[in-house]
């Protein structure tokens, strides 16, 4: 029998919203859980007659109940399906909320979120890590414990502050006028994948555009916190990367999950300044895209070679909470050919933290990404794999594949440019010499 938790109830939730659903199942092609299951109560139509069950019918929830609420990835691949407009992420978000408050989450999940809000502790210990990987030490490691980690972590020495503590990530603008955008480097992002900051921010310089890293002073921007119902503690990660990031400077995030956490201020926090905040949110392909920003870098032509073909995959956090993949495409469409998959951007299992504590699921749903890869790859011979969420690339990487960001294929381009430049600019004077 399904052992019960006691009472969670109310969940808080919008009755409007609830009401809203009408079973109708055109949510469940889209549901990963569901399509890797097939069972109703990892639908998001089986958790929403769950919630109503609890909230309109008194319903004491079970184990069975919590399961289906722990195991949604959150993906939101079912609100942008939905006809009926249901605010599904709303509803499993509060649901999330009102669980937390009764049940702590899991105890690895709350030590990784532990170390997210103490970035510079974060580098030490990746470097710890790094090189217990180099000897071999963390094979012997249950892989529960290591299934997580990039296959290769960075191995850089982080430098100390005068107080021996490790120093701040911040890179200082030039001197003189202050830079023209932000660029939102968060935690583990920068901790584990910190060539992706430097391939961003080498494209914004290769068009002009003058950049400063957010660091330490804004830290972790709270995303999976939030995912975990830990309010209170996503709250204030908001608040301090408000606090911190003041002005109206455009900020740029290159990770999908962060900057659908970012503009999602003004709601979490209901606060003039968080709402101004989000209005200056952008995820960096979109920034880019807009107002022909990228012209400056001239497209790929065949002087080059052969174009390169790549794999687009798009993180949950870019095509259904920000809507804005699309510009994945039109900043690297000039340079490299796009392939795409045909699985309709079905989630790859990542989910944030999902991963972590539903390696199962995750791994399943991630089999249905990786043979979608493999079709894609039959038809166009294209083996490098596109992804600007480092949840997503990380735990696809976990499986061989080769993922890079967007932003370190653009910034392949801007050094192919100043080499075919360069060139040029020596052929014209060996012409003008011959004159």
């Amino acid at each position: 029998m399904p052992t019960s938790i006691g009472s969670v109830t109310p969940l808080g939730l919008d009755d409007e919203s609830l009401a809203a659903c009408v079973q109708c199942g055109l949510c469940l092609p889209h549901c990963p859980t569901y399509r890797v299951t097939g069972d109703e109560r990892r639908s998001p139509r089986g958790r929403i007659s769950l919630m109503r069950a609890v909230e309109w019918e008194g319903m004491t929830p079970d184990s069975e109940w919590l399961d289906a609420m722990d195991t949604c990835v959150q993906c939101l691949g079912c609100v942008t399906a939905c006809p009926s407009g249901v605010p599904y992420g709303d509803l499993i978000a509060t649901t999330r909320v009102a669980v937390a408050q009764v049940r702590r989450p899991p105890l690895k999940l709350r030590a990784g979120l532990w170390w997210l809000g103490r970035p510079g502790l974060l580098r030490w210990g990746t470097t710890a890590l790094a090189i217990l990987q180099r000897l071999g030490i963390l094979r012997l490691a249950p892989r529960t414990m290591t299934a997580a980690l990039p296959a290769r972590l960075p191995l850089r020495r982080p430098r100390l502050s005068a107080a021996g503590f490790p120093h701040r990530s911040e890179v200082a603008p030039p001197a003189g006028d202050p830079a023209e955008v932000v660029l939102f480097t968060g935690c583990v992002m920068d901790a584990w994948q910190p060539e992706v900051h430097g391939a961003a921010e080498e494209v914004l310089t290769a068009i002009g555009v003058t950049v400063e890293r957010s660091g330490d002073r804004a830290g972790c921007c709270g995303a999976l916190h939030g995912h975990a119902g830990l309010e209170s503690e996503a709250r204030r990660h908001a608040e301090r990367v408000v606090s911190a990031l003041t002005g109206d400077r455009p900020v740029l995030l290159d990770s999908a999950g962060c900057g659908a956490a970012l503009k999602g201020y003004g709601t979490l926090l209901r606060t003039p300044e968080a709402r101004a905040f989000a209005d200056r949110v952008y995820d960096i392909q979109e920034w880019l895209a807009a107002d022909g920003r990228l012209v400056a870098l001239p497209p790929a032509g065949p002087e080059t070679g052969p174009r390169e073909s790549v794999i687009v995959q798009d993180p949950c956090h870019l095509r259904h909470a920000q809507a804005c993949h699309g510009a994945v495409r039109e900043v690297l469409a000039p340079h490299v050919d796009l392939v795409e998959l045909d699985d309709e951007g079905l989630c790859c299992g990542a989910g944030g933290a999902f991963s972590l504590v539903q390696p199962g699921l995750a791994g399943d749903a991630r089999d249905r990404k990786v043979a979608a890869v493999a079709r894609a790859t039959n038809r166009s011979g294209a083996t490098t794999v596109v992804s600007a969420n480092p949840g997503c690339a990380l735990h696809l990487a976990a499986v061989g594949l080769h993922v890079r960001h967007p932003m370190e294929v653009l910034a392949d381009a801007c050094r192919s440019s100043e080499t075919d430049s360069g060139s040029v600019k020596d052929q014209n004077e060996v012409s003008e010499h011959g004159r």
